[in-house]
């Protein structure tokens, strides 16, 4: 086979791989798969989940294993061909995706099947028969041709603008550094990142430490910091990327920001819906926008006083009026003097490989099952790992990359993402197959990376994730792993992982003191535990702050006077932030999870999904963390089941009763319930 995108008989061939494969590979699958479509539904057979639906999703499991290495490459290299190749073929992807959607005679086919389904369909066949007629119904294919057209059109645009806007916010942020020249400008900064701020300026031919704006960079500067001008600069840098106030108008995102809310608005007008928001709802567990904005006004009116008790006492250690910059800095000047710990502690005990074997232990322990480190299987730099997750009996499950570390060129954040996603039609089982990448701080010269306690946090955040998208027991692609899980679901796993590295019996074993190798010592871990609540109610806050902006946002959305972003952006504050946000502050240009991921009217989706995980979690606190029976019923109603079935009657199963609030107050220490 000449084209090694095409050749989907095993793991993605990464040495293989090049950005003038993807365009091709992808014209010449998705033509092939039209004249399967065409034969398909000219059969005179009758059309039957065997004969029509099986054969789609096998299709459809094809083509996202041929996307998916040209979608992870442009996101985790620096090679701006990769970049080039994702843009090609993105509309490419969009206007099968759409063609699919609005093919009249396919949507009848599905029809037909659901009318006519045998007695023994199991719930899973019955699931994805009428999530794809939902959908089928969102895409507009009852629409009359030329309204088809346009929709077709305004998928198209979106997704081309979404790429731009997410690539823009990557470019002002590789973009731009600052150049230290005098140790009084890195005084309190961890060592690590000073040691490779000044690597990086030796690399250069300068002197000094030269400080990129990647995400570990950037916290460690806002967070320990002492130099009031070098905070207020980073501040500044990061809250203006790819803006009109950044300095840089080639990535500046004002425009497409426009053009992203009028084309998302009128696409869900074209479909039946008011705004963006009813449409994004669809397809979530909120029953309507009032649900929505309801939830978020009783979570931060039970917040607020909290926060402000915070925010308070940080003003009373500050030198000054606080500033946006200040916050975090003297929040974590507080913690050190109220409970002695700091960040820098923390991170001597917790090195990334240590993290990640006990992380693995954990899960073994819960769900019985092993984590292998697999040599020999090519990838996409030499950071990178595989694994593999068997069960007790050896078999295999499923496997995952994970590329930990940040570098120039790779999106930032922290993200799980699909490679394989796990088939089983006909008897040809397809383990699935994921890729787990973060940014944390790369090795010294030791080889030896040291994680904050928030950067723990995250990884058992993506690694939540993964296992959704690895254990899943559904054999139908569509509706595998985290597929058709209702986006304000999904964050279930993830949310719900990050509370065992609150535990000591956890972190024991996720720690060694990179020097002495000594894990974490009770008494630290006790001023840790004690400080988990100081400052979460700020955090919430602001996610709350987030959440409403981004869904009034788009349920407001009035076409004859734009998006009117920076207004709603500062009318949300007003109601529930208390922090000194400055003029310049353009946090919509760099929103890329609102304006270029999946969370547009559904950011609320963090917080929605924080009340299933806590109230999840609060099951192992009253059985015991490790308890195997109820890690078992969590795997099997919760991870197994994918979109197979609904999310609510699944949850019910596993807790026995309905989420509340309760358990999210309680363990973030606000409230009555704390």
């Amino acid at each position: 086979m000449s084209n090694p995108l095409l050749d989907t008989s095993s793991l993605p061939r990464f040495d293989d791989l090049r950005p003038e494969h993807a365009e091709p590979a992808l014209r010449e699958l998705i033509a092939a798969h039209r004249r399967k479509l065409e034969c398909l539904l000219d059969s005179p057979t009758a059309k039957t989940f065997s004969s029509l639906i099986a054969p789609l999703e096998e299709m459809s499991h094809e083509l996202s294993r041929v996307w998916s290495p040209v979608s992870h490459l442009q996101s985790v290299l620096e090679d701006p061909k990769w970049r080039e190749a994702y843009n090609a073929s993105l509309p490419l992807m969009t206007e099968h995706a759409t063609e699919l959607s609005h093919n009249k005679q396919l949507q009848q086919a599905y029809q037909q099947i659901a009318g006519t389904m045998p007695e023994d369909a199991t719930p899973a066949m019955r699931m994805l028969v009428e999530q794809e007629l939902r959908d089928f119904r969102l895409a507009g294919v009852a629409l009359p041709d030329q309204e088809k057209a346009r929709y077709k059109q305004l998928m198209q645009e979106l997704a081309t603008t979404q790429a731009k806007f997410d690539q823009n916010v990557q470019d002002a942020t590789d973009a731009w550094h600052f150049h230290a020249t005098g140790q009084a400008q890195v005084a309190g900064l961890p060592q690590q990142v000073v040691d490779r701020a000044r690597q990086q300026a030796a690399e250069l031919d300068q002197d000094g430490w030269w400080l990129k704006l990647d995400y570990p960079t950037y916290h460690a500067v806002i967070t320990h910091g002492d130099d009031r001008t070098l905070r207020a600069s980073f501040y500044r840098a990061w809250s203006t990327r790819a803006s009109d106030e950044g300095g840089n108008e080639q990535w500046d995102n004002s425009e497409l920001i426009e053009k992203i809310l009028a084309l998302r608005h009128e696409a869900a007008l074209l479909v039946g819906f008011k705004n963006y928001a009813e449409y994004s709802l669809a397809t979530k567990m909120a029953a309507g926008v009032g649900e929505v904005l309801d939830f978020l006004t009783e979570l931060a009116g039970r917040t607020r006083a909290g926060a402000q008790k915070e925010l308070d006492a940080i003003q009373e250690i500050a030198e000054a009026p606080l500033e946006a910059w200040d916050v975090s800095y003297y929040l974590e000047k507080l913690k050190q003097k109220k409970f002695s710990i700091s960040d820098d502690e923390l991170r001597q005990y917790f090195p990334a490989t240590k993290v990640q074997s006990g992380l693995f232990d954990l899960i073994e322990k819960l769900y019985d099952i092993g984590v292998t480190e697999r040599s020999g299987v090519c990838s996409w730099h030499d950071t990178v790992c595989f694994f593999e997750i068997r069960d007790n009996d050896g078999k295999l499950l499923g496997s995952f990359y994970t590329d930990l570390y940040t570098r120039n060129g790779k999106r930032g954040g922290a993200w799980m993402d699909e490679c394989v996603i796990r088939k089983n039609l006909g008897g040809d089982a397809t383990p699935p197959v994921g890729y787990l990448v973060c940014n944390f701080s790369p090795p010294d010269a030791q080889g030896v990376s040291l994680l904050t306690h928030n950067d723990v946090l995250t990884f058992f955040h993506e690694f939540g994730h993964m296992l959704h998208h690895l254990l899943t027991q559904v054999d139908f692609p569509s509706i595998a792993g985290i597929n058709g899980v209702p986006w304000d679901a999904v964050e279930l796993p993830s949310q719900f992982m990050e509370n065992f590295a609150w535990h000591h019996e956890v972190l024991v074993e996720c720690s060694a003191h990179y020097r002495s190798g000594e894990s974490l010592p009770g008494e630290i871990f006790d001023r840790l535990h004690r400080s988990r609540y100081f400052g979460e109610a700020l955090a919430m806050l602001r996610q709350i702050e987030f959440a409403l902006f981004d869904f009034r946002l788009h349920a407001n959305y009035d076409p004859a006077e734009g998006g009117q972003t920076l207004s709603v952006l500062e009318e949300v504050r007003k109601e529930v932030a208390l922090i000194n946000y400055p003029e310049y502050n353009r946090l919509p240009h760099s929103f890329a999870h609102i304006f270029a991921g999946g969370y547009a009217a559904g950011y609320y989706s963090y917080k929605w999904a924080e009340v299933l995980a806590a109230d999840a979690f609060s099951a192992f606190e009253e059985s015991g963390i490790f308890d195997k029976v109820t890690a078992a019923r969590f795997r099997k109603e919760i991870l197994e089941v994918g979109g197979s079935r609904d999310i609510m009657e699944a949850y019910v199963a596993f807790r026995g009763r309905k989420p509340t609030l309760d358990a999210l107050l309680r363990h973030s220490g606000i409230g009555k319930a704390a």
